[in-house]
């Protein structure tokens, strides 16, 4: 008797793994069918980031999780590594234990949105907790590697304290930009034909030069957090993102400007 409940409990629990594998794989090709368009995406985003996005979005929808609740993932792993990089000691070990937890947080950021496209249960407030949670990681981002500095050094460079904001400054400002524009768009879209559609085989180019502008990029720079290497990549990066965003803010300005005249 005892072996016969063994048996029927071992058989469902197998069926139940079959089928999430099942669904798994399955979530795995339609997600890869409609991927958004590589146009654009730095190179991190289009060949690390976007990938293991969709893996986890395939994973949360076999396993019944909601695009909302990986969100709450992703925000709770960004958290723990604010923490861990504000209040734990500079040194190289710190940074790699940070640099994991904002690269899975950004990794689950990009399955939220794949899971909402997957399950059609995205909508304004997903999207709006979306983009609240990334501009939230990136002021914490930054402002944890300032408060990390005060807290355990006993003086903080002037000009040390006026790259990171600075940092921060470059990075609000194309976040919101970009935002902005978008929302326009989507307010007042234009219709796109085949000939005009972006192409999923963007140049390669393109995306290694957008590259210093991606978050996973700046993530990752954390590994080298406690030497003085480190001081080196952020302000090249930021100089970077400086660089980027003075050439992006004037295209922005005339497609906005061409959203304008159209309404």
């Amino acid at each position: 008797m005892q072996r016969n409940v063994r048996h029927r409990a071992s058989t469902a629990l197998g069926n139940d793994r079959g089928g999430r594998l099942s669904k798994y794989s399955d979530a795995v090709a339609q997600l890869s069918a409609a991927q958004k368009p590589a146009y654009g995406a730095p190179a991190y985003s289009r060949f690390v980031n976007r990938p293991a996005g969709r893996r986890i979005a395939a994973a949360s929808f076999a396993l019944g999780l909601t695009p909302n609740g990986v969100t709450a993932i992703s925000a709770a792993l960004s958290v723990l590594g604010v923490l861990v990089l504000a209040f734990a000691p500079i040194a190289v070990y710190t940074g790699v234990a940070a640099a994991v937890l904002f690269a899975l947080a950004y990794a689950f950021d990009s399955a939220d949105g794949q899971l909402a496209r997957l399950t059609r249960t995205g909508g304004p407030a997903g999207k709006w907790l979306d983009h609240t949670v990334d501009m939230a990681k990136t002021v914490l981002f930054h402002g944890a590697i300032l408060f990390s500095l005060i807290l355990h050094t006993s003086v903080v460079s002037p000009a040390i304290a006026a790259l990171v904001l600075g940092f921060l400054a470059v990075n609000v400002v194309a976040f919101f930009a970009w935002l902005l524009v978008d929302l326009l768009r989507r307010v007042d879209p234009e219709p796109v034909s085949e000939a005009t559609r972006p192409s999923d085989h963007a140049p390669l180019l393109r995306s290694i030069l957008r590259l210093p502008s991606d978050y996973g990029v700046l993530c990752w720079v954390l590994v080298l957090w406690g030497t003085p290497v480190f001081w080196w990549l952020y302000g090249l990066l930021f100089l970077a993102n400086l660089v980027i965003l003075i050439a992006a803010l004037p295209v922005w300005f005339r497609q906005a400007k061409a959203i304008t005249q159209k309404a």
